[in-house]
């Protein structure tokens, strides 16, 4: 494989390895043992690597995006290797894998075998064995496959839990997409679910001690550099990842007292950015189901007003679309909503991007490899073209019909509700066909209405007539509106937040769902606490019986319909009654 080659090819080479990487993150999350037991080392490289889906329009913009965007221990040692592996200005295949090797050692305070950095060492060994105008990544392959398999005897915590790590893990799935687009490699390889067993599953004894501890990310400008200033860093917390370049210092780092680590970075330079976060141990309500019951797996779009920790906990497999802000694109499940409303009541200008169908096939194919089953519940084909990419991937993959897809007819809290639903469904162990039925009933039964704060972002993405939106404004127009099969229908019109909460009761009422087992869903923008605080007491009164949920609208609806806008979507849980 000729290094110029490699400059050539480069770029489709890393968005394959970065959508391959992403299919596979919430397995790595499920694994992620060491340093800490956190269960995020999928979304940190998913978000800390995601510059890597822009590069084709400019790959040295993106790959100097990486530099800020680490996230993470994994995210910000990988971040230290693929800013010198992709550089496009670089001297070539090996000496950028040796250079990025070496950032990313000199990138912790306290290495350790038996973790991406073993993967980085054997790629760089092997690529200096290979004749580089003839590399062979089937080989390569088979290499690293073993280097991750060794990892769970190095450490340990990997040893107790009896999984490989999950950061390694995670740079073979990169490199297994990477170099397979790069050398045009693209047979049928074994799933990731053969190479490495029962090395994907924690063993049920094992019960992570909680740390006490505090993930910082920080940005600081300084004047100080090299070895000395990563020390100093060092010692004042543990796991930590230090990144420099000519912004500052791109800093990670573990600690207990946050306030005073902050005191003592202050003093080394000028704190840019700042985040801690409560790390908490990884059994969470997805860890500690099995869904061993299951005979069928929900898919579902991070379109519907489903957070990740609450699909996690039911079994549900979010398929994301992309967050486009600025110059940041985003995972939709892994952007903070704050963040993101804060930034459109700004004035900046937001939109979405779907993923692409090759990371769409890739999420379906991964899915029937961990599964026997699975029924995908897409979003409405009236909205995205979800529906028909999915249908097209199964006539021409799924011949064991393993891979059901349902066009659910909804978006946001309705698509939310159907998911959750069924999943429940399918979580007492009823047959497939049961579920798929249930499933389909819920698409005819389950309501939704949308209330709009404001209609200029509605017009801003071409939804309504710019006419329209300055006079609804001017007028304090509100419109109600309800997704279903045929689209976005206007179900009414009202003044302001009062009238809003009466129509949404008035619905619930019409319904006749005062005295059923019902699932509400008020799904909130930048207005939670009006709805906690107003809204939901009011309809608790409506529906005294039924189970509320509150959730944040999924942000695809909420960059079309702006700030301010909320919902509540609702079903009756009893199957009969679907």
């Amino acid at each position: 494989m000729k290094d110029s080659i490699f400059a050539s090819n480069s770029v489709a080479a890393a968005i394959a390895g970065y959508e391959n990487l992403a299919v596979w993150a919430e397995l790595l999350d499920r694994i992620n043992v060491f340093p800490v037991a956190d269960g995020d080392t999928g979304a940190n490289l998913r978000l800390s690597l995601s510059p890597l889906r822009e590069c084709a329009t400019d790959m040295a913009a993106a790959v100097a995006r990486l530099a800020s965007s680490g996230r993470g221990n994994s995210g910000n040692i990988a971040v230290a290797f693929f800013c010198e592996f992709l550089n496009p200005n670089g001297a070539g295949l090996v000496q950028q894998a040796k250079r990025g090797r070496e950032k990313a050692w000199q990138a912790i305070a306290d290495p350790r075998p038996g973790t991406m950095l073993a993967v980085f060492d054997s790629l760089c060994l092997l690529l200096d064995e290979e004749n580089p105008t003839d590399c062979d990544w089937l080989k390569i392959r088979t290499q690293l496959q073993g280097t991750v398999l060794g990892t769970r005897e190095q450490l340990a915590e990997l040893s107790e839990a009896g999984v490989v790590d999950s950061g390694a893990l995670g740079m073979f799935l990169f490199f297994d997409g990477f170099f397979q687009e790069l050398s045009g490699q693209k047979t049928e390889l074994s799933p990731v679910v053969e190479l490495f067993g029962d090395t994907l599953s924690i063993d049920a004894s094992y019960y992570p001690q909680a740390s006490g501890e505090y993930c910082v990310e920080a940005l600081l400008a300084t004047s100080g550099t090299g070895d000395d200033l990563t020390e100093k860093i060092a010692n004042l917390g543990n796991s930590a990842v230090v990144v420099q370049d000519g912004a500052g210092v791109k800093l990670h780092i573990h600690t207990r007292d946050p306030e005073t680590l902050r005191g003592n970075l202050s003093l080394l330079g000028d704190l840019v950015n700042w985040s801690d976060e409560a790390m908490d141990p990884m059994i969470t309500a997805g860890r500690q189901k099995s869904f061993v019951a299951n005979r069928i797996r929900i898919m579902s779009d991070a379109a519907g007003s489903i957070p990740l920790t609450l699909a996690r906990g039911h079994g549900i497999i979010l398929l994301d679309s992309y967050i486009v802000a600025g110059d940041q694109a985003l995972p939709e499940s892994l952007f903070f909503p704050e963040q993101l409303y804060t930034l459109m009541r700004g004035g900046a200008r937001v939109s979405t991007a779907q993923a692409s169908s090759h990371e769409r096939h890739l999420h379906y194919r991964a899915a029937i490899q961990q599964y026997e089953k699975v029924l995908y519940l897409s979003t409405g084909s009236a909205f995205t073209g979800n529906f028909v990419t999915a249908r097209e991937w199964k006539k021409n993959n799924d011949s064991d019909d393993r891979f059901m897809v349902l066009d659910s007819g909804a978006a946001s809290g309705r698509l939310a509700v159907i998911a959750l639903l069924t999943a429940r469904f399918a979580e007492g162990g009823a047959g497939v066909d049961a579920v798929v039925d249930y499933a389909e009933k819920l698409t005819r039964k389950a309501e939704e209405y949308v209330f709009i704060h404001e209609l200029k972002y509605l017009v801003s993405g071409g939804r309504v007539s710019r006419a329209k939106g300055f006079f609804g404004d001017l007028l304090q127009m509100k419109p109600v509106i309800t997704p279903g099969f045929e689209g976005v229908a206007k179900v009414g019109v009202v003044r302001n937040a009062e009238a809003q909460l009466d129509f949404a009761k008035k619905r619930l009422g019409a319904s006749n769902h005062k005295e059923s087992a019902l699932l509400v869903l008020l799904q909130y923008t930048d207005n939670r606490e009006w709805l906690e605080s107003v809204v939901e007491p009011q309809i608790r009164e409506e529906v005294p019986k039924a189970e509320i949920l509150l959730v944040p609208l999924s942000l695809t609806s909420g960059v079309h319909m702006g700030p301010g806008t909320w919902s509540i979507a609702f079903a009756t849980k009893r199957g009969a009654g679907c």
